[in-house]
């Protein structure tokens, strides 16, 4: 059995540098998608130099497209203005071995301008802001996400040199709880859930899915910042072991028509003392500021669709009936709404299911805290609970394509309060970005559909 093994000290560090058991150090960050981008250093020189004074890095990597191409339309970096450095201070709190690399340590990093000015836009800086914002009222957001994925026998390389089509899948057929399903891939399965446990996170159990060769792992819980580290972290390592398999896995939110990957984020309140807000004497069982931060959720939701759900094929989940939602809507364990309240007593807590695979975690929990402050902090009233098919109930929608969640989050009071304009005009422009992009594409559906017909 593997145990979690905790995060490094940096006095763990200097022992295993000099016993040279590590020898590189990653340093990185969170882009706008989520993905980790830093550098990788020779250990002794990340002790002795990097570790204090920080590294710098291009600031157009919180400028460019999801294929890192050059784009107009950021306020912090341009070809005006001239594409300089901010600088990477690394977390040591975050330090871990990453045993899927050899001799390898990683860290988080927090950017800021050559001033020492925090850089607003940077999603590990937005979701810290938000946090700030939390403790200010006593209050501490504890965070659970779950990733689905789906796994092909094909390499990432051989995957795009077909283009990604006629991949084939690691199970032919619905898996959804089956042993004998996860059994197939067990190999692969067991190295993630092994190979994360010696990088600090707490598994907690692995299980097939419905879409062919589709898993998921899922861990414990933690303080929001700690688990969205570890989803970034999880994220890359997965993608790192499968290429080392020789197979590849995808995150992304809706891979074919059947169903996509989510990514279900729970979130609940503990006070200054470590007591769980949410259980109470009021209606439904919750106390009267857990229904309030709830009704933020409610009132924010389509606001914040964007943070939720980033990309063009974001939106392909959100179809009635596919246990992805569409409703403004909440109830007691029922997939059919947009938020689910889970749990008894302390481990009540609430769960936004709109999130898919492709979420940058540190946007998602963001959105959760901004919402229910905006909630606590007008004291909003919770709606009655759907009871039934929140699909067919009559519940507003949740905007279900990119554009109009980008107009939302434009025009919303409740995003500019939260985040301000810098962090507001960001994420439009990178919503902007990839809508012009999808607009010029001529895809394959249009290929099929007009080549000989039209």
């Amino acid at each position: 059995m593997v145990h979690r093994t905790p995060p490094l000290s940096v006095e763990e560090l200097r022992g295993l540098v000099g016993a040279g058991e590590i020898d590189t150090v990653v340093l990185a960050f969170p882009d706008m998608q989520g993905r980790l981008q830093g550098k990788r250093f020779a250990a002794p020189f990340f002790l002795d130099e990097v570790l204090q004074h920080g590294t710098e890095g291009c600031n157009y990597l919180l400028a460019v497209d999801v294929e890192m191409n050059t784009v107009d339309g950021y306020a912090m970096a341009s070809w005006d203005r001239g594409y300089g450095d901010f600088a990477l201070h690394a977390d040591p709190a975050t330090l871990r071995r990453v045993p899927w690399n050899d001799g390898t340590a990683l860290l988080m990093a927090d950017l800021a301008w050559t001033d020492g000015s925090p850089v607003l836009a940077a999603p590990r800086q937005i979701l810290r802001r938000q946090l700030d914002r939390l403790a200010e009222r006593g209050l501490t957001a504890q965070v659970g996400t779950e990733l689905e994925f789906i796994v092909f026998q094909d390499s990432y390389e051989s995957a795009w040199d077909r283009s990604y089509q006629d991949l084939t899948p690691a199970n032919r057929y619905n898996i959804d709880y089956s042993v004998l399903g996860t059994g197939r891939v067990e190999p692969l399965l067991r190295r993630i859930r092994n190979e994360m446990a010696v990088a600090g996170l707490t598994v907690e159990s692995a299980k097939g899915e419905c879409n062919p060769g589709q898993h998921e792992i899922v861990f414990r819980y933690d303080d929001a910042l700690t688990t969205c580290d570890q989803h970034a972290v999880y994220k890359t390592g997965a993608k790192e072991i499968a290429s080392q398999e020789g197979v590849s896995l995808t995150f992304m939110a809706k891979y074919d028509a059947r169903e996509g990957n989510s990514c279900h984020i729970h979130l609940s309140l503990t006070d200054q003392d470590g007591t769980p807000v949410p259980p109470g004497d009021g209606p439904d069982g919750m106390s009267g500021p857990m229904r309030h931060f709830l009704a933020g959720q409610l009132a924010a939701l389509g606001d914040f669709t964007l943070l939720y759900a980033p990309n063009i094929n974001s939106y392909k989940r959100f179809r009635p009936g596919s246990f992805a939602p569409t409703a403004v809507a909440w109830g007691h364990d029922n997939r059919t709404c947009a938020l689910r309240v889970v749990g008894h007593g302390p481990a009540t807590r609430f769960e936004n299911r709109l999130p898919g695979g492709d979420v940058n975690p540190y946007l998602a929990v963001a959105g959760m805290v901004a919402a229910g402050l905006h909630g606590l902090d007008h004291r909003l009233e919770l709606p009655d609970a759907c009871t039934g098919n929140a699909y067919t109930a009559g519940h507003d929608s949740v905007p279900t394509t990119l554009r109009e969640a980008a107009d939302r989050w434009e025009h919303s009071p409740i995003a500019r309060a939260a985040f301000g304009d810098e962090v507001v005009a960001h994420y439009l422009n990178m919503a902007r970005v990839e809508l012009d992009a999808f607009d010029a594409a001529v895809t394959d559906w249009e290929l099929r559909r007009s080549f000989e017909r039209m």
